[in-house]
């Protein structure tokens, strides 16, 4: 098997997306408790469903979530999983003042072995901006 690959039973993959998605309003409500909290709950999800996080920036008014999954999963349904569950537990424990705590927009790109290396120096960059 090739090195860098995620080998299963009946399939080998290397799957990694780079998702950014924004509060309602591009509101920057994502600082302090909420951040830490966010992050918490979007590592629960990744582990509910069996995916690896390879890097996450949270910043105020938006969040980069660059990840590798398997092939049964599709993106839709990755991000639609992650920001309903984050959405549910957030606007339980905090008020944001918001209809909903995130736009129904977001952005996916699948990233190759040299392109992974470019995503990750720029949500390094994202988070020291």
């Amino acid at each position: 098997m090739p090195r860098g690959f995620d080998r299963e039973r009946t399939e080998i993959h290397k799957l990694r997306y780079h998702f950014v998605w924004c509060p309602k309003y591009r509101k920057p409500v994502l600082e302090g408790e909420v951040r830490d909290r966010l992050e918490e709950l979007i590592e629960d999800k990744a582990d509910e469903l069996g995916l690896e996080i390879l890097e996450l920036s949270i910043r105020p008014d938006h969040v980069h979530l660059f990840i590798t999954g398997s092939p049964k999963l599709a993106p839709n349904k990755i991000i639609q999983q992650v920001k309903g569950y984050t959405s549910r537990n957030l606007r339980e424990e905090f008020d944001f003042g918001l209809p909903s705590l995130w736009t129904r927009s977001y952005f996916v790109s699948g990233a190759d072995d040299v392109s992974s290396g470019v995503t990750e120096e720029y949500i390094d960059a994202q988070a020291g901006a």
